[in-house]
């Protein structure tokens, strides 16, 4: 008898769960665009930001919907933000990748509610340079409690990454305060660290960590050194972190153990 692994399951079921990855995206633009400004995430519809008309639903269709205007509205031909396809096209891209490595499973679910606060965290941070405690502190939570559900990261190892992730963020924004004076990192930094080891345990959040200051920390130093930014010009880390996270979910483990067992020896 087959036996179907993650990897194998039907390119139907693959090319659904694309499709749902990207109808996920399109709301994941709402939550982007309306949470930090108090708006509700169910009404008005969706609505040119130009002109107001409200979008036909075939005008809101994820990415078809925008290549088929050119990125234009159709009514006022104000420019459409590329901000929007490539949300869906990631979520849907990454909701691909969870299935394919966890299959129809527990996992799966947890890892797609894990993408999408990332995702939304992730947009908020480059738009607006907050963190929303509205989903990073449920997230924690959340984050605990799947691992109560899916004993995919002990419950033990889910605590002792929510102690380490806000633990290395807080020392930083305290030691940055002691010597300089000045904030920094702020603590919605902290709360997505402990946010981010509630879901992937403490020794995945090392890499998740490590991918996340490397990745922030070189485009920083890039940015520095071709004159985009000022020293004193803040840079939302949020990204960072979330891409760390991603990295982590699905690699994290196995690197940290093949580390530790001595590079594969």
């Amino acid at each position: 008898m087959t036996v179907l692994t993650p990897a194998t399951w039907p390119v139907g079921a693959l090319v659904t769960v694309v499709l749902f990855g990207l109808a996920v995206g399109s709301f994941l633009n709402v939550v982007i665009l309306r949470l930090p400004e108090g708006r509700s995430l169910w009404r008005p519809a969706s609505a040119c930001p130009g002109c107001g008309t409200a979008l036909a639903w075939h005008d809101n269709i994820p990415v078809l919907s925008f290549l088929a205007l050119r990125g234009r509205c159709r009514t006022c031909g104000m420019a459409i933000s590329w901000q929007y396809p490539l949300v869906e096209l990631v979520t849907g891209a990454v909701f691909a990748l969870a299935w394919l490595e966890f299959g129809p499973t527990a996992d799966f679910v947890v890892a797609a509610v894990f993408v999408g606060a990332l995702i939304a965290i992730s947009g908020i941070d480059a738009r607006h340079r907050i963190i929303p405690d509205v989903i990073s502190l449920p997230g924690i939570l959340a984050g605990v409690v799947a691992s109560l559900a899916t004993q995919r990261v002990s419950w033990l190892d889910s605590v002792l990454g929510i102690l380490v992730g806000g633990g290395v963020f807080l020392a930083i924004v305290a030691g940055y305060a002691l010597v300089t004076g000045a904030e920094g990192m702020g603590l919605g930094d902290v709360k997505l660290g402990a946010m981010l080891g509630a879901f992937l345990g403490w020794k995945a959040l090392l890499f998740a960590l490590f991918v996340g200051i490397l990745t922030g920390g070189t485009l920083a130093s890039v940015l520095l050194a071709v004159g985009g930014v000022g020293r004193k010009d803040p840079i939302p880390f949020g990204p960072f972190l979330a891409t760390g996270g991603l990295v982590g979910l699905f690699w994290g483990e196995r690197v940290v153990e093949w580390y530790l067992s001595g590079f594969g020896r």
